[in-house]
């Protein structure tokens, strides 16, 4: 699955806005209702595991397999809903040439059990597919928002 948006601001600073954390990421992004870092760690980055639940009260834990600030980053599961065997994303910013940025988004997941995978994938293409274009609507809205950017500029 695939998502991707246009955003008004570079590639550094989209990047940044989609790293966000507690209130600031609450405030643009629709789909994570509770998200914090695991294991100690303060800040994202390959290796870093975080717990998140999301809106719809479904919890996951996921680790950054790729980490480039302003270009992509990747994470996989590595706990999370017994119904994914396997549930990856890549977010990827790219300038536009006019200051601007492309930003795509994209989602791979495999359920289980395989008897039953063909009709729930279907199903989850269209949940997640729902899902991940609010979450890179709300992404846009955030790229946009005087709060969000203020709070980026900060760090």
């Amino acid at each position: 699955m695939t998502a991707e948006a246009v955003v008004p601001v570079s590639p550094d600073v989209a990047f940044a806005v989609s790293q966000t954390t507690g209130p600031t990421r609450y405030r643009w992004d629709p789909f994570v209702a509770e998200q914090h870092f695991l294991d100690g760690a303060t800040a994202p980055g390959k290796g870093v595991r975080t717990s998140t639940t999301s809106r719809h009260h479904l919890h996951m834990v996921s680790e950054y397999v790729s980490w480039a600030p302003g270009s992509h980053v990747g994470m996989r599961m590595t706990e999370g809903p017994w119904f994914f065997e396997v549930f990856a994303g890549s977010w990827r910013f790219t300038p536009t040439g006019d200051g601007g940025t492309r930003a795509v988004w994209r989602y791979v997941f495999r359920c289980r059990p395989r008897w039953a995978a063909p009709a729930v994938e279907r199903l989850g293409v269209l949940v997640l597919g729902r899902d991940i274009r609010r979450r890179i609507a709300g992404f846009a809205a955030g790229c946009a928002d005087p709060v969000v950017l203020a709070a980026v500029a900060a760090d």
